[in-house]
């Protein structure tokens, strides 16, 4: 074999090496619900912006506070904590909306605080505890970073109509 055809194929054993590691990290958000620390996959999310104002929506669920404008666009606003069962709790300096975007549905969701950007190695994710109705469960998986534990939460049932 030549010493050039012998430099691609190590090439391409590199290169496949390379994609494989690229593959493996998922990229996700941290952020905290009460006492709770849940991500949701980087990619889904479109921004992330301080309290606007927005307006109460008769004949919703409780947890679906209204609607607020975003350049234009008129999107759905979700108290996570409420969601969640949670009690409500005041906004802070460090409440956030986070807008998330899955195929055509957006929201916008409220959060105690951001966290951090995470990157976690698929390996490290395992799957979502075994729940009574799984296919209703917002639990993508439970990765393990260190010595904490995250709740991986699917956005398409986070964004999910259930009124």
């Amino acid at each position: 074999m030549s010493d050039k055809l012998q430099s691609i194929i190590n090439k391409q054993k590199t290169q496949q090496s390379t994609d494989v590691n690229i593959e493996e990290i998922v990229q996700l958000v941290g952020f905290i619900v009460g006492d709770e620390e849940f991500s949701v996959p980087i990619l889904s999310i479109q921004e992330i912006i301080k309290p606007i104002s927005w307006t109460r929506v008769p004949q919703t669920p409780k947890y679906i506070l209204g609607v607020f404008n975003l350049r234009g666009s008129v999107i759905p606003l979700i108290d996570l904590r409420l969601k969640f069962g949670l009690p409500p709790a005041k906004h802070t300096e460090e409440t956030r909306f986070i807008v998330i975007k899955h195929a055509e549905e957006v929201a916008g969701f409220v959060i105690d605080r951001l966290t951090e950007a995470i990157r976690i190695k698929k390996r490290d994710i395992g799957p979502a505890p075994e729940t009574i109705l799984e296919e209703k469960s917002m639990i993508e998986g439970v990765g393990k970073k260190q010595d904490r534990i995250l709740t991986i939460l699917k956005v398409n049932k986070l964004l999910e109509r259930d009124f």
